[in-house]
């Protein structure tokens, strides 16, 4: 039995190379969506077995999006003595697995929309039972579960987005933008 050798010609390798790379020509690239003005950002700790606690909420800046300019915050961009979603965009969320102690007041496990009014020298946060606000549009006061006083202090630092972490500790929550910080105590409530 003999066999035969089949040898491809030129142009039929050339033909084969370009059938097989035709779906690779055919892609498109697809660019990432633009990233927002004011980025999602989430804050959580674990403060012990049973409580857990998670804030949600959007991260704007000091320079303004659509100007690039720098902005005066707090007493303009943000106006003393009215209430503030805490953030842009969707008033922030924090949600608690536990009971929480926050500044010294009890607030029960559950989820809450985080408003605040600021003032140069305190803030008043305000954990609201209306989730899913755009703003503090159609903020109601009398769906507030709790209303604390925290003092508010001038930072040696600058920053450009507004942040909202927990401390190494897990013993407060601070929030912070331009060059004020204001720290509020959180912790696990006691039982009973």
């Amino acid at each position: 039995m003999t066999h035969r050798r089949t040898s491809l010609s030129i142009p039929t390798l050339a033909a084969l190379v370009f059938l097989a790379a035709t779906p690779a020509l055919a892609q498109k690239s697809i660019a990432p969506e633009k990233a927002p003005v004011s980025p999602l950002q989430m804050a959580a700790k674990k403060l012990d077995d049973k409580t857990y606690v998670k804030v949600t909420y959007s991260s704007p800046r000091i320079q303004d999006p659509k100007t690039g300019e720098k902005r005066v915050v707090f007493g303009k961009l943000v106006p003393y003595g009215e209430v503030w979603r805490l953030g842009a965009n969707a008033a922030t969320e924090l949600t608690t697995t536990g009971d929480l102690e926050v500044s010294g007041k009890k607030l029960a496990a559950g989820t809450y929309a985080v408003f605040a009014i600021p003032q140069a020298d305190k803030w008043t946060l305000i954990f609201n039972k209306d989730l899913g606000e755009w703003g503090a549009y159609k903020y109601n006061k009398d769906q507030d579960a709790l209303r604390v006083d925290v003092p508010a202090k001038k930072s040696a630092d600058t920053y450009e987005a507004f942040t909202i972490a927990f401390d190494d500790k897990g013993t407060a929550l601070n929030l912070s933008w331009e060059n004020t910080q204001v720290s509020v105590p959180v912790k696990p409530a006691k039982k009973g």
